[in-house]
């Protein structure tokens, strides 16, 4: 999947926390969300809060999709509210498929 596809993947499913997302779907979100993020914050504050506000249903939709896919509950994305848990998430997200 390429960078264009998985934008347009992420946000037809903006609200999907059903299936499955491959590696590469979720992680050129996830370059996707930071670009617009550090973009619209350079051009004002407010503007980059509401970028990151308007990201976020389908950041964690992607990441629970991505859970997903290795075999684990989307309601594994609680764990970033500690901070070791970032972590664990970031190895989790990095696995291969687990078919």
């Amino acid at each position: 999947m390429d960078f264009a596809q998985a934008i347009k993947s992420c946000f037809s499913q903006y609200a999907g926390f059903t299936g499955r997302a491959p590696r590469s779907e979720f992680w050129w979100f996830a370059l996707f969300q930071v670009i617009v993020v550090v973009v619209a914050s350079i051009v004002h504050q407010l503007v980059g809060n509401v970028a990151s506000l308007a990201l976020l249903l389908p950041a964690l939709a992607v990441g629970a999709r991505r859970l997903h896919d290795i075999g684990r509950s989307g309601w594994w994305q609680l764990l970033s509210f500690t901070g070791i848990g970032v972590l664990v998430l970031i190895y989790w997200w990095v696995q291969p498929s687990g078919e």
